[in-house]
């Protein structure tokens, strides 16, 4: 069962090694997630599945212990997904690095940590199966989502300007904060895909995960720095 999620957004800019001099542009957002799994561990989960957006080579799952590695962004660092116990033959894909490294910023360990690539392209209805799938592998399962909004919010965003990205964010906003899972159930696919959204298919997978749990949600940050749309709720 779904006891808290926590849904923060993905990009290797996050970690300051990475953003460098850019690095407190992104402070407010950095706290805000670590807020948010603060909420995680104040469930006393049994178990906390971290999701990730991928393509489809890093879909599936990750035990912990695995390895994120930010080299591919120019510095040297590498995080393990919870304690390490493992030796994985595969690195997490980018978005589980960062969500790696959030836990590690907050020394998780109120629970075992597992994680799941979840391809961007996966369809609605097997969203909501794998999430349902997700929630009953446990009695008390704690989600951390990963993910972003549209990634053209301006023209100089990495999909340039469309102006269906704000009304798209904002209907996100408004899904997240108020842990509505038919809103994001309901979100389309290929509106998703032409903004390059990359959290639609982790959404939706909560939005199963949720289906049968109580649930109260709050909006803790939005913002589009760098024209993608960064969101950070909790759900309790």
């Amino acid at each position: 069962m779904l006891v808290a999620a926590a849904l923060c957004p993905c990009p290797p800019l996050l970690v300051p090694e990475v953003a460098a001099g850019a690095a407190p542009e992104l402070d407010a957002l950095r706290a805000a997630c670590l807020d948010a799994i603060g909420v995680l561990a104040a469930a006393r989960p049994d178990r906390l599945v971290v999701l990730g957006p991928t393509d489809e080579a890093g879909s599936g799952p990750y035990p912990q212990g695995t390895t994120g590695s930010f080299r591919g962004f120019g510095v040297d660092l590498q995080v393990p997904l919870g304690a390490a116990e493992t030796a994985p033959e595969r690195e997490l894909p980018p978005s589980l690095a960062v969500g790696a490294w959030l836990l590690s910023r907050t020394d998780w360990d109120d629970a075992p940590v597992e994680g799941r690539g979840v391809a961007q392209s996966l369809p609605r209805d097997r969203c909501l199966e794998l999430g349902r799938e997700t929630a009953a592998a446990a009695p008390r399962v704690a989600l951390l989502v990963l993910g972003d909004g549209s990634a053209c919010r301006t023209v100089k965003a990495p999909g340039y300007f469309d102006e269906r990205a704000e009304p798209f964010d904002a209907e996100v906003a408004r899904a997240l904060g108020g842990a509505d899972i038919a809103a994001l159930a309901a979100l389309d696919e290929e509106r998703a895909a032409g903004l390059q959204a990359s959290g639609r298919a982790c959404w939706q997978v909560l939005a199963g995960a949720a289906e049968n749990a109580e649930r109260s949600g709050r909006l803790l940050r939005e913002e589009a720095p760098y024209g993608v749309g960064y969101f950070v709720a909790a759900w309790s």
